[in-house]
């Protein structure tokens, strides 16, 4: 009997022991500005990543009838991407927090997830770009290539210091390492923000002189400028966040916290992009093709020439909405008393990419 009270008195010393070991050694690693902000920035990315699932859902729904296309495509592999990041970043954050809780061994160095996560970082961005870049392409169809081809080349420069910053985390195995690699990730983000204003600017230059003359026609082009501006400086802002934490706390985690989100708003300002025609689409639009209707029944062939020679001006004015596959807004203006007629003009709308 003594000797079970002895070796349970040890037993009680030796866990008394631990126990006030880890807690000496818990405020020692200073959690809350760093697993505690990658641990907030969790929390921050599944609530966009819910957002996202709702923009996917609404675009699919409001495209259920058109077939399988190439943004129906593009829409599925951004959410799929989107997934693998928010498992990636739920891994780490488990991984430091729960299964290698208070072991500094562990904790000082950087698992496969983060490593892994942020290649699909760069994946989400630049192919958020490339898909801009394409739709660049389409819309300066018919008028100088020097634009499409100038935002291509700095897209594709951009992805060229993506891999480079692929390849300097890769060099990193402790998290103090991430301190000598602060030139590629000033170098990456600046990139990115700098990306993201030539394709805002360059879309806001095509729609800026390509109105119509119709007035909800140019409406829908000043709201359409106004979504690119808003994204183009959400995503921006977010960069610019990331690159002055990293500078002026790199001892903490806070701007790889931030960093958790980037992936999450490209997503979401793409596929907010996407669903603006139905955001933005008038109550009492029409759905009918073009036409040219007659009324009362009196048919005059000048007047009907007139209409005809209107019609090809202002579709000849808006060409740069044509796409093939894209979804078709319709918009009707009626013409003048003195012609007698109503002129109906269908028009791609160029938010439905």
């Amino acid at each position: 009997m003594p000797f079970a009270g002895l070796v349970s008195f040890c037993a009680c010393r030796i866990y008394t022991s631990m126990s006030s070991s880890t807690q000496d050694l818990i405020p020692q690693l200073q959690l809350g500005n760093t697993f505690g902000a990658l641990f907030i920035g969790v929390i921050f990315a599944a609530i966009l990543f819910g957002l996202s699932n709702i923009q996917a859902l609404f675009y699919f729904q409001t495209h259920r009838g058109t077939g399988i296309s190439f943004y129906k495509l593009a829409v599925a592999w951004l959410w799929t991407l989107d997934s693998l990041h928010l498992f990636l970043i739920v891994h780490c954050v488990y991984y430091y927090l729960v299964a290698h809780y208070a072991d500094v061994s562990v904790l000082t160095e950087i698992v496969w997830s983060f490593k892994l996560q942020i290649v699909i970082n760069v994946i989400v961005i630049y192919g958020v770009h490339l898909l801009y870049f394409h739709r660049i392409w389409i819309v300066g169809k018919g008028r100088s290539r020097v634009l499409p081809i100038v935002v291509g080349v700095i897209v594709t420069l951009g992805s060229g210091v993506a891999v480079a910053l692929i390849w300097a985390i890769y060099q990193c195995h402790v998290f103090s390492d991430l301190i000598k690699i602060e030139w590629a990730t000033f170098m990456s983000l600046s990139t990115v923000a700098f990306v993201d204003f030539v394709i805002a600017s360059s879309l806001c230059y095509l729609l800026a002189t390509s109105r119509t003359g119709f007035a909800s026609t140019d409406s829908m082009i000043t709201k359409l400028m106004a979504y690119i501006i808003n994204t183009g400086c959400l995503t921006s802002v977010c960069s610019l966040t990331i690159i002055i934490t990293c500078a002026v706390m790199p001892h903490n985690f806070i701007f790889l916290g931030i960093d958790f989100l980037i992936a999450k708003l490209y997503v979401n300002s793409f596929l907010a992009l996407l669903n603006a025609r139905c955001y933005l689409q008038p109550a009492g639009e029409t759905n009918h093709p073009s036409e040219v209707h007659m009324l009362h029944g009196t048919y005059r062939p000048e007047l009907n020439v007139m209409a005809s020679q209107d019609e090809e001006l202002q579709r000849s004015r808006i060409n740069m909405f044509k796409h093939t596959g894209d979804d078709v807004m319709h918009l009707t203006r009626s013409a003048t008393p003195h012609r007698l007629i109503e002129v109906t003009v269908e028009t791609n709308s160029f938010s439905s990419v």
